[in-house]
């Protein structure tokens, strides 16, 4: 072998191993690092694990989520004619403030006509009392006249018997020629006389004792209409009175006023409208007390109670921006329960869709204030739910 073969065998075999120290450096690096890439993701995997288990499993969240509130509806409780709007849509009011006034002239005028009534129906009682008063001396009359009349009775009848007697005794002495036939005369005439003033007597006091019942006729009559009552408390009186009353609330509801303080929206109100009792004119939102409506799928809420405390987000301001709250009620049933066009589950083939519950929440009163929301606004909500589960959660 020459030298130059030698010389190529030589570095050829320097070359062999010096690929197989690289090759084996090479496999060194890689189950190195597939070892570190290893403990990174058990590392990764461990930590997930651990979070999920203290604290991820814990909350329950979702995106369908929105803003709600209890809106008040302006409606007039009378008919009438719009004559002033002091509001326009996105104005924010205060609870008493004016909204809106219809015209009140024909208020005005049913009130004075309502008082008008109460003084004629108060004025007509009192003729009552009076009338009562005069048929009780009428009566104290008819007593009397009753009590002359018996007395007169009782005369006449004296002078009757008196004049029988009289004559039974002149007719006795007549027999033995005692007494002229001129006294036994005047004696019958005397009987005759007596007997007619009986009659007399007797007929007024019939009469007398007609007219005492007519009076105590009239009087009862007359005291049925004010019977256990005064002019105050009498029935006419008192329904002039709820008249005259009702007249007055009229009038004071020509003027509509905000019941909350919160921002005008909808209004369907112009100057010169003539408006029904009813009709929906404009509705206040009360920004200030709203509430957040989450909809959550039936199989997240077996752990969420009354109570438990909430995380939101709007997405209005972004996730800089948390409001806090509570969780306040569950809905009675899902939104398809009360879809105007339910679910048929019972008909054709079936597919189960997951339904969704909505829980009301609550929001903390002073974030609203700091950054106000409108109704509708989409809201993100976390339940923590870690809160008291002793008590059951109330349904909205």
């Amino acid at each position: 072998m020459s030298h130059s073969d030698s010389q190529a065998v030589q570095e050829l075999a320097s070359t062999e191993a010096t690929l197989k120290a690289e090759q084996a450096a090479t496999t060194k690096k890689r189950k190195k690092l597939f070892a570190i890439l290893g403990g990174v993701v058990l590392l990764g995997g461990l930590s997930y694990a651990t979070y999920w288990h203290f604290i991820g499993s814990r909350y329950i969240s979702t995106d369908n989520a929105y803003t709600a509130a209890e809106i008040s509806q302006i409606t007039p409780a009378i008919n009438g004619i719009v004559a002033d709007v002091k509001v326009v849509d996105t104005q924010y009011v205060k609870q008493g403030e004016v909204l809106v006034v219809i015209d009140n002239s024909d208020a005005k005028l049913a009130l004075l006509q309502a008082e008008a009534d109460l003084d004629r129906s108060q004025r007509r009682v009192q003729a009552y009392f009076a009338n009562d008063a005069g048929l009780a001396a009428q009566v104290l009359a008819r007593d009397a006249e009753q009590s002359r009349a018996a007395a007169q009775v009782l005369s006449a009848q004296a002078d009757l018997q008196r004049a029988e007697l009289d004559l039974r005794r002149r007719e006795a002495l007549a027999k033995s020629g005692s007494v002229s036939g001129e006294e036994l005369t005047n004696a019958r005439s005397a009987l005759l006389t007596a007997q007619a003033s009986m009659k007399v007597a007797e007929a007024g006091a019939i009469q007398a004792k007609s007219n005492r019942s007519a009076a105590i006729g009239a009087q009862q009559a007359s005291t049925v209409l004010t019977a256990n009552t005064t002019v105050a408390t009498n029935p006419e009186v008192e329904l002039a009175r709820a008249k005259r009353d009702q007249a007055k609330l009229d009038l004071e509801r020509t003027v509509l006023r905000a019941p909350v303080d919160g921002v005008v929206a909808r209004r369907q109100v112009q100057v010169g409208q003539r408006v029904q009792a009813g009709t929906a004119l404009m509705t206040v939102v009360p920004t200030q007390s709203m509430h957040v409506d989450a909809n959550f799928k039936e199989g997240q809420l077996t752990q969420v109670q009354l109570g438990q405390p909430v995380t939101m987000s709007a997405d209005i301001y972004g996730g800089s921006v948390e409001y806090h709250g509570t969780v306040v009620g569950l809905s009675g049933g899902t939104g398809s329960a009360f879809a105007m066009i339910p679910a048929q589950n019972a008909t054709g083939n079936w597919i189960k869709v997951v339904q969704r519950l909505p829980v009301r929440i609550s929001i903390d009163r002073k974030e609203l204030i700091a950054k106000p929301l409108s109704v509708g606004l989409s809201m993100e909500v976390a339940i923590d739910t870690r809160g008291d589960k002793s008590a059951p959660a109330a349904r909205m």
